[in-house]
């Protein structure tokens, strides 16, 4: 009898909570283009809340931290080589393609800091919701996320401090225990929770994304606030950054699947996981490390990598409509 079909009941609320997520996503780069605007007329009434950006933060891993759970980690165990080559892949590219495009663009070093640290960054958040719409594989979405974000602390001051370390001074030390404060601590109290109160949590998963969502947004209209008038002097330049940033970041994690022989599912999702970051993480470093500048691409990539993720799962199901219908 173990081996049944889950209850209609139970079948609903999995339906009605993956609808909450991918509604969330899809108004995300609304939402956060709405905050960023309103940054940018009113910047005086958010300047003074620069505190705000790393409780936030930690507010947004903690929620990440509820969705997990121990066998979501699995996959790395069963399967690892998509997993650890997907994961070698996003702190390979993005922090190297990084480094390329601020050269490329010959990039004023603040802004050139903030676009490799966004590089740097692990896997973003959304990640998860858009291979589930772009028909990926799901399962090695989840474990790249949480993998890239439990080696946060490793490998995004390190590798700040080697490439973005050209363009400004990294204290990596110190940004290293920013990203345990912000990013481990939260996410490991949120996967503890998970596992004490499994079915409070559950009762309130729908309402994650949307939190997160909220808190995201108030990050990014807090770092435009702060960074108003490079956005009108040199937004467009960023706005072309982190587009190749973000544009090369999919179309070379997509080629890492192929190269490894995986299934089309799971070259969609290395894709996704490779070119969509945690650009609020990002931000929120670079404004407290680097300058309020150097904080503005990864308030841009916040917007652009979800608008792209939303677009690129249209295409890949688009794809599949017309497979089926050859």
């Amino acid at each position: 009898m173990n081996n049944e079909m889950p209850p209609p009941v139970q079948v609903e609320k999995q339906q009605l909570e993956q609808r909450d997520s991918q509604i969330a996503v899809l108004l995300f780069p609304v939402l956060i283009l709405l905050g960023g605007i309103i940054g940018v007329l009113f910047p005086q009434a958010f300047t003074g809340l620069s505190s705000w950006i790393n409780p936030l933060l930690m507010v947004i891993m903690f929620c990440m931290g509820l969705t997990l759970t121990l066998p979501d980690f699995g996959l790395v165990f069963k399967n690892p080589l998509p997993v650890i080559g997907g994961v070698i892949a996003q702190f390979a590219i993005m922090p190297g393609l990084g480094w390329v495009v601020a050269e490329l663009l010959d990039l004023d070093p603040a802004l050139a800091a903030g676009v490799i640290l966004v590089g740097c960054a692990p896997g973003g958040t959304a990640s998860n919701v858009v291979s589930y719409l772009a028909r990926g594989n799901v399962a090695l979405s989840v474990a790249m996320t949480s993998i890239s974000t439990l080696l946060a602390p490793l490998f995004t001051p390190m590798l700040a401090l080697w490439l973005a370390g050209q363009y400004m001074p990294v204290n990596a030390a110190a940004m290293a225990g920013s990203v345990i404060q912000i990013v481990l601590i939260p996410v490991v109290l949120g996967l503890v929770l998970r596992m004490l109160l499994n079915r409070v949590v559950v009762k309130v998963l729908g309402a994650l994304p949307w939190l997160s969502v909220t808190a995201i947004t108030v990050v990014v209209t807090i770092i435009v606030a702060g960074s108003a008038g490079t956005i009108l002097s040199a937004g467009l330049l960023v706005l072309v950054a982190v587009v190749l940033h973000n544009g090369l970041g999919l179309a070379l994690g997509y080629a890492v699947g192929k190269l490894l022989r995986l299934p089309e599912t799971s070259c969609r999702t290395i894709a996704i996981e490779v070119g969509m970051q945690n650009s609020g993480l990002a931000g929120g470093l670079a404004k407290q490390y680097f300058s309020p500048e150097a904080a503005l691409p990864g308030a841009v990539f916040s917007v652009w990598h979800n608008l792209s993720g939303a677009m690129i799962a249209a295409y890949f199901r688009r794809q599949d409509r017309k497979k089926r219908d050859r």
